[in-house]
């Protein structure tokens, strides 16, 4: 056990700092303090010894120096022990501190204010305060360190337990604690400055090294499997995507869940009129846009609406009565997830009580990087945002496509950016009518999109995330009555492939870029 004589207290966030100080003062403990934390205090009558008093040295240069001292560091880490060091802190003159109550300058909110000067943005980055953590972490065998508001409580508890003593498995703990934020908050900064003011050209963009910060926003009941534990991470310092996402009702999400709700809501961002989407086992089986929200819904659905069912449904506009009314008939889904609910769409909803619901108003598809763990390391890519002009688009094919192919065909080519290679997606209008996913040829991926559309790919456009290789594909399509395609292009088969489709009568787009994805 270690008795707490004396504390130093000073606080960005002073939440909770107050009554914690007072526990403190009922046990006879000293109170060193600075600036705005040591005014609260006294203004509340606890008293409080300034810290430039306890080291002789007044604040200087703005605030940037004040508890940066033998006096504060000393009394940190002499090790109470260690005979040399108590003759060294008695000869000159240094009181043991026992206990050191800092957070951090709030670094990662000042980046995010809009407008924020870079000269702000470094006033925030904190000295002292990792400082006095790391100094009284490193020395957690005898002294306390609390480095958050959420650990006040269980401290004062232990303190009414044991008279004014914390024992040493929770002042290990506090010490992990420290070491786990001040490494994140120096990942921040590190993050920040790099992208700040980077200067490389775009080829060597990416960093020589990677620090990334989350936090876990909870538990799950396990992972891809029963057999496997899961939990849920936060971006440091993001207020936006999936991971700030309010969930209205429904069970606990899952790890297929989030998966699977992230594919959907990012591919639903990308329409302007009212879109909705179903996606199961991160593939969509049926998208659709239209001036109607359960119009779309209902296209949507109708794609594959064996697939559908325990999907998860995104839509990009807030849910109406008409649209929770359709999907209320169209079987057991997951998870639905929109900008918001009507209150008459939620009460339709209260009951089926295992169903989520998330309220999401992030519509803007973010522009990160993104990561793919692989065995002893990590892969990192730009996200694939490139979007194409459909003026740019090169007619390869004695037939030409009309104005309303064109329009299903780029519906179709947004699509197939967001499903699993080698992907193929039919369409009429916009909106799906077979998607053939995850194949390892893509003549199957064809088939298997024909096969999916029940009859409805005659007369359909098709979209390939990829160049054919063959032109059994193109053959493929022609017996199922497919008048249009838009494909990248790039293939030492292309003359094939174009002299197939004019043969079929087919019209072909090309537009010099793929959408792999893995």
């Amino acid at each position: 056990m270690v008795t707490i004589k004396r504390a130093l207290i000073s606080v960005s966030d002073k939440t909770g700092v107050l009554d914690f100080a007072k526990e403190l003062n009922k046990f006879g403990v000293e109170i060193l303090s600075t600036g705005g934390t040591a005014k609260l205090l006294r203004q509340n009558n606890v008293e409080v010894k300034d810290v430039s008093e306890h080291t002789g040295f007044p604040e200087m240069l703005d605030g940037r120096v004040k508890t940066l001292h033998p006096n504060i560091h000393g009394g940190l880490l002499a090790l109470r022990d260690n005979q040399e060091h108590m003759e060294t802190i008695k000869k000159h003159n240094i009181g043991l501190i026992d206990m050191v109550v800092v957070n951090l300058y709030p670094f990662e909110k000042t980046t995010q204010k809009p407008g924020v000067s870079i000269e702000e943005v470094i006033e925030n980055i904190d000295i002292g305060g990792p400082s006095m953590l790391r100094s009284a972490a490193k020395n957690h065998e005898s002294v306390a360190v609390v480095s958050s508001p959420e650990d006040y409580g269980r401290v004062t508890e232990e303190l009414k337990r044991n008279n004014g003593k914390l024992p040493r498995e929770l002042l290990r703990e506090l010490a992990i604690d420290v070491f786990v934020r001040t490494s994140r908050y120096d990942a921040a900064i590190f993050n920040y400055l790099s992208n700040h003011f980077k200067n490389k050209p775009q080829a060597e963009s990416f960093p020589g090294e990677l620090s990334l910060g989350f936090e876990k926003v909870q538990d799950l009941r396990y992972g891809e499997n029963p057999h496997q534990k899961a939990a849920f991470y936060r971006e440091k310092g993001k207020t936006k995507g999936l991971a700030n996402t309010k969930q209205l009702q429904g069970k606990e999400l899952s790890f297929n869940n989030i998966l699977d709700l992230s594919a959907t809501f990012e591919l639903v961002k990308e329409f302007g009129n009212p879109a909705a989407v179903v996606v199961k086992h991160n593939n969509p089986c049926g998208v659709a846009e239209d001036s109607k929200l359960d119009r779309a819904y209902l296209s949507a659905w109708k794609c594959d609406s064996l697939s559908a069912f325990g999907g998860i449904v995104a839509l990009n506009r807030e849910m109406d009565l008409a649209t929770a009314k359709l999907i209320a008939k169209s079987g057991f889904l997951e998870c639905i997830i929109a900008p918001g609910f009507t209150r008459e769409a939620l009460e339709l909803f209260k009951n089926k009580k295992n169903l989520r619901l998330l309220e999401s108003f992030d519509t803007q598809i973010l522009d990160e990087p993104d990561l793919k763990r692989v065995s002893g390391g990590l892969l990192l890519q730009e996200k694939d945002l490139e979007s194409f002009n459909p003026g740019n688009l090169k007619a390869v094919t004695r037939k030409k496509p009309t104005r309303q192919q064109m329009e299903s065909l780029i519906f179709g080519w947004t699509v197939a950016k967001y499903v699993k290679s080698n992907a193929i997606v039919l369409t009429k209008g916009t909106k799906t009518v077979g998607i053939g996913a995850g194949q390892m040829s893509r003549v199957d991926a064809v088939m298997l999109a024909i096969k999916k559309s029940g009859g409805l790919c005659k007369n359909s456009c098709l979209a390939s995330d990829a160049f054919f290789p063959k032109p059994d594909a193109i053959t493929e399509a022609a017996k199922a009555g497919i008048k249009a395609i838009i494909q990248p292009g790039g293939s030492i088969s292309d003359q094939e492939i174009i002299k197939a489709c004019d043969k079929h009568k087919i019209a072909m787009v090309t537009t010099g870029m793929r959408h792999f994805r893995h």
